[in-house]
């Protein structure tokens, strides 16, 4: 019978498409990967790999194997969270995703208060784009994610965690008034500086900006960092999530504004797989971001609060 060993390499080699990465992945040699996938090939009596000159590919039996092997790798972990459930709550490993847009600006605050409450939490975190997240959840690498809702898919269960607000930033000799309301006729009339592609957050702001016709976009940064100081130098303007207002927003050349409402927001919470035996901790984990941040007290810009 064929083992779970067995199945979590193929797991792995279905991924990377090579021998040497799934090994290293699986913290096992390249020989005695490739030898477990034979016996597994052996069990099966299928032929699962094609072993070409410098790449590995998987027959469409092959396939369907490892995506009904992802499956019950999944269920796998799952079934050990379940035997592990009579433990105290948050206690033990906790894998998380983070998009990037969150990490720098909720972790520093809600790590040590889950250190200070969960002492026997070991927490192990990943920042990446949403859909890798998403990957990652569904194939139980993760167990749970804090990311902009709402997703798209019925496998996830989701808890809304708090509204998170888009400010306009501009230059601080913009001929905005600082107690204006910005609308989208201030982004139309102004290049607008976004993340590059794939991040969640350049979706919600041409969503934002789209629906009222404000397209004037101009060039994708890696980070809201890079695109901070661009604005600060007068390349653009930007939506700036309020929860990085804190970390981002330290330099005198900008100046931040409110949107007339409705103001346009994301909605920040977390994300499990609907079987997974972890909803407790998730639900203590929610507990302790909103809480947290709750208690946080940012730093209010001038412009900011005069806009209030």
């Amino acid at each position: 019978m064929f083992t779970l060993r067995q199945l979590r390499y193929l797991d792995a080699l279905a991924r990377h498409g090579h021998f040497g990465r799934a090994a290293e992945e699986c913290s096992v040699s390249q020989p005695a990967l490739s030898m477990q996938i034979s016996e597994l090939e052996n069990e099966l009596k299928a032929k699962l790999v094609e072993r070409q000159q410098g790449a590995t590919v998987l027959t469409e039996v092959g396939r369907e194997v490892a995506r009904r092997a992802a499956d019950m790798l999944s269920a796998a972990r799952d079934l050990a969270d379940s035997a592990r459930g009579g433990a105290r709550p948050l206690s033990g490993p906790l894998h998380l995703g983070i998009i990037p847009t969150l990490a720098p600006y909720v972790l520093p605050r809600v790590l040590p208060e889950l250190q200070r409450r969960y002492s026997d939490l070991r927490l192990e975190l990943i920042e990446s784009q949403t859909r890798t997240l998403l990957n990652e959840l569904r194939r139980g690498a993760l167990d749970v994610l804090l990311l902009a809702l709402p997703l798209d898919t019925p496998e996830f269960e989701t808890l809304p965690l708090f509204e998170d607000h888009f400010l306009l930033a501009v230059p601080a000799d913009d001929p905005l008034p600082e107690r204006a309301r910005a609308c989208t006729r201030d982004v139309a009339a102004r290049r607008l500086i976004l993340l590059e592609e794939g991040h969640c957050l350049r979706d919600q702001a041409l969503a934002y900006c789209a629906q009222r016709n404000a397209t004037n976009t101009g060039l994708g940064a890696t980070s809201l960092a890079t695109i901070m100081q661009m604005v600060a130098s007068g390349y653009g303007v930007t939506l700036l999530p309020e929860v990085a207002i804190d970390a981002e927003v330290r330099d005198e050349r900008i100046k931040l504004l409110r949107f007339a409402e409705p103001q346009p927001c994301r909605t920040v919470g977390l994300a499990w797989r609907s079987t997974s035996a972890r909803k407790a901790d998730c639900a203590a984990l929610g507990r302790v971001i909103v809480e947290t941040l709750r208690a946080a007290k940012p730093r209010r810009p001038a412009s900011l609060r005069a806009a209030r």
